[in-house]
Order: structure tokens, then sequence, then C-alpha cells
């Protein structure tokens, strides 16, 4: 399995961090879960707008071949960054995940 770690900040005087992570969840995620090899994400925030997307692959191709998708959609949402997104690919080791009810705040 391989992943994508995607750093970012949030413009927090442009949009709050919970309507970006429902931005996220409503108009990025249906579309990312269509990507061959997509095996699921994790996104973190802080209140103060820093982030993180970590988001999963079958492949090492799966995961080179969804940076053409991760940047187009980066693209299309580029007002809500204070600066663009930083973005580095990693073979996963090892995962020990909890299960978390995930809602929105």
């Amino acid at each position: 399995m391989f992943s994508r770690l995607t750093l970012l900040e949030i413009d927090t005087m442009r949009i709050d961090v919970t309507d970006a992570v429902a931005l996220f969840r409503m108009q990025v995620l249906p579309q990312l879960q269509l990507q061959p090899g997509y095996e699921g994400a994790t996104v973190l925030t802080t209140p103060d707008g820093k982030g993180a997307i970590l988001s999963f692959w079958a492949t090492e191709a799966d995961a080179q071949a969804s940076h053409q998708f991760a940047t187009a959609e980066l693209e299309r949402n580029v007002t809500i960054f204070r600066e663009a997104p930083g973005r580095e690919q990693y073979e996963v080791a090892y995962s020990d995940f909890p299960r978390v009810e995930v809602g929105i705040r």
C-alpha cells in the first residue's frame, strides 16, 4: 500500500476549517473514491487552519496516477489555501488505525 501526504494551510479569513472539511467531504471525496486503487483517506486539521490529507492507494502506480486528479482539485480550490499545498508520496510500512465514527463538526 502507498500513501500521498498533502500538507496545507486553509485561509481561515476566507473559509472556516469546518466548512473546508465539509467541502472536501461533499465535493472532492466522492470523486477521489472513483480513482483506481483508492483505499481511503484521513484528514487532519488544527483550529488555525493547518491541515494534512493522507490518502491511501493499492499500488505505487495508483498513487502516482492520482497526482493529476489531486493537482486539478487543488487548482480548483486554490482560493481557500494560504499558499500552495505540498505533496509527498510514501510506502505504508505499518499502520494501526483506530475505528473512528466520523461526524461533521
